[in-house]
């Protein structure tokens, strides 16, 4: 009885497949909450800030992730931010003003700028669905939008099980 050979048709279907994954960073995340300055929970005195930061131990953050907000609704003058941001940027990987969320994005949209996004000219790409990680929503619409100009195709989900996005019109 001659048996019949088993065609893996998802890898001769000529798919590439993009794992946002496999753009996470591991860096660990940390929240810097300028509530911890404020006078009575509520006033950023700028003496006594500029004193903290000159005295602080900055080295605590060497290449960690820091998103910086304030958790208390205080007025928070633009350029405290400003300079939290002077004093951790030599330290961290990466500052964000906002939430971890608003970390999360940047992080990944920092990975996506860095794809180079021709590879993927003429290509039928799929862009992986499930994963390990959180992979925020902002970015896989930030891949499908570099990926739109020069992709043949877009698909989300899996190479045997795809939901189709977009197909380059025929010329």
């Amino acid at each position: 009885m001659e048996t019949e050979e088993i065609v893996n048709r998802v890898t001769k279907s000529g798919l590439v497949t993009l794992d946002l994954e496999d753009y996470y960073h591991t860096g660990e995340r940390v929240v810097y909450d300028l509530k911890d300055n404020l006078f009575m929970g509520m006033i950023l005195k700028e003496k006594d800030f500029r004193d903290f930061l000159k005295a602080h131990d900055w080295s605590q953050y060497d290449g960690k992730n820091v998103a910086v907000t304030c958790s208390e609704d205080a007025i928070i003058p633009t350029w405290a931010y400003m300079l939290l941001t002077i004093y951790l940027e030599p330290h961290a990987h990466t500052v964000v003003f906002g939430s971890l969320q608003d970390l999360e994005e940047k992080l990944y949209f920092d990975a996506i700028n860095r794809i180079n996004i021709e590879d993927f000219r003429d290509s039928r790409v799929v862009v992986k669905g499930c994963s390990k990680v959180a992979v925020p929503t902002a970015a896989y619409v930030e891949i499908t939008r570099r990926l739109r100009p020069v992709a043949q195709s877009i698909m989300f989900g899996e190479p045997c099980s795809t939901v189709p996005l977009y197909k380059r019109p025929k010329q």
